[in-house]
């Protein structure tokens, strides 16, 4: 059959298939049906040898019909049926099961559509309705279900309920991408006259958005230095509504005192949001420690393979409705094939997370003793100033370093990002892929000179996100790259 194509072995194959099972089977020897040899039971009105029934087109037609399992055979066709996944067969998952338990379990049904061990993809704008009532029904929330895709879709369920069990909250809501996510809660959340606090290390477009975009919007944001508690508490208002902070920052990684920062916000009656894109549920857990709401730009270590764009909410289910509601009218859903692979990325986040974090500390503490280094950033070097901080409320510190050459120009500092064979330059971070940039030319060209000051970005500094290459090829590749 080596002269056949894929698709006729595969059609000679059920036809094959099917004449056997209607074919009275019998034991064939080389002269024939010899003597002591058997034939299995014919039918009673069997007056000799029985006519072949062909494989008809219609049994072809049935067996690609929607989502089908083999069923039962019998002479006249190939009887196929459809399945429909048990929902109320969900896998139980618990916060006392492992990361990785959960990471693969968690939000899944025990059987699913077609009886796949993946979750089905979604590709539907909408989603129709038997009859009437169905309609009546789910309008009064008796019936959970979808109806139009800007609302959400099935795939999205299942990844948001891996999510908030991940993160250790109730519920959570998928955006497009993690700028989608802040701009969904702070234009669910905030009104005109309101005021937000956020500390000012922090990525250049979410510090735009609030400055540029909700001013217009009657919105005041109070910037305030990374970690300085009292600037924070000194700045809240009446107005304010919402506190705001990366944990660990981008890109000075600067650790944030989960305790401290909850506190304030309770102690003024003010929400309180923790950016934990850089850490991940493995190596943070602000929910625990008492904040209202956890961001994530799922495009980085959540997805992990720099394929996707996608952001998540997490946080009680009441507050996050409002944030569920104004998602479905601005349609900042994510699409049906960035949700599969969103989970399909999630299942191996522990097991990244752990290279990723053995390969920022491997490089870091290289960085810290390399002579043309002159400071590294790295919440895992006791040298960093908030290293006891995030001994205390760390798992790991993440696969992101960021070092400053030393007595380098931006052109110099420009040489060594170009000199590395296995980092690509390029913005983002958190995939297998390790990425390299260098901040002044990549995130703050556009910048004067006296912004990046003021933002803590000099022209020697390099941006260096780990994947989970092998740890001795990195360093060997940063030591060639610093000789040049």
């Amino acid at each position: 059959m080596s002269g056949i194509s894929s698709p006729s072995r595969f059609f000679l194959a059920v036809w094959l298939e099917t004449v056997r099972r209607q074919k009275p089977a019998e034991k064939v020897g080389s002269s024939g049906v010899g003597s002591g040899q058997r034939r299995l039971p014919q039918p009673a009105d069997a007056a000799g040898p029985q006519p072949r029934k062909t494989f008809q087109r219609r049994h072809w037609q049935n067996f690609v019909k929607g989502d089908l399992q083999y069923g039962a055979h019998d002479e006249e066709r190939m009887t196929i049926k459809a399945t429909e996944p048990d929902t109320s067969a969900v896998v139980d998952t618990s916060p006392a099961q492992g990361l990785s338990t959960q990471s693969v379990h968690a939000g899944e049904h025990r059987q699913k559509h077609g009886d796949a061990i993946t979750d089905a993809i979604f590709c539907s704008s909408t989603y129709t309705f038997p009859d009437t009532q169905s309609v009546i029904d789910f309008i009064e929330h008796k019936l959970p279900r979808e109806e139009y895709g800007r609302y959400g879709n099935p795939g999205e369920k299942f990844v948001e309920a891996k999510l908030a069990a991940l993160e250790g909250g109730e519920s959570a809501v998928l955006f497009a991408s993690g700028m989608a996510a802040i701009v969904g809660l702070l234009m669910a959340k905030l009104n005109a006259g309101d005021e937000v606090v956020f500390f000012d290390e922090c990525y250049h477009r979410s510090r735009e958005f609030c400055v540029k975009h909700l001013a217009r919007f009657g919105v005041v944001t109070r910037q305030v230095p990374a970690c300085d508690y009292d600037a924070m508490q000194a700045a809240i208002t009446p107005q304010t509504r919402l506190l705001i902070s990366e944990s660990p920052t981008n890109p000075h990684l600067s650790i944030v005192d989960l305790k401290r920062f909850v506190q304030i916000g309770r102690d003024q009656g003010v929400e309180t949001l923790i950016d934990a894109t850089l850490a991940t549920p493995v190596n943070l857990r602000p929910i625990e420690a008492g904040v209202d709401y956890v961001l994530h730009s799922a495009t980085k270590y959540l997805g992990g393979h720099n394929d996707l764009l996608a952001g998540t909410i997490i946080g009680r289910a009441d507050r996050l409705e409002p944030v569920r509601n104004l998602r479905g009218i601005m349609g900042a859903v994510n699409s049906p094939h960035n949700v599969y692979l969103l989970t399909r990325g999630l299942k191996t986040l522990e097991l990244r997370m752990r290279r990723h974090n053995e390969n920022g500390l491997a490089v870091a503490e290289f960085l810290e003793g390399h002579s043309r280094v002159e400071r590294v950033y790295y919440p895992g070097l006791p040298s960093h100033p908030y290293h006891e901080v995030a001994r205390r409320t760390m798992l790991g510190y993440g696969g992101l370093v960021t070092f400053l050459v030393k007595d380098a120009d931006w052109q110099q500092t420009a040489a060594v990002v170009d000199a590395v064979k296995i980092p690509r330059i390029g913005p983002s971070l958190g995939g297998v892929e390790s990425l390299i940039e260098q901040p002044l030319v990549m995130s703050y060209y556009e910048c004067t000179p006296e912004e990046r000051e003021r933002f803590g970005i000099p022209d020697n500094m390099i941006r260096l996100a780990c994947g989970i290459e092998n740890t001795k090829d990195l360093i060997d590749d940063l030591a060639q790259a610093l000789e040049q």
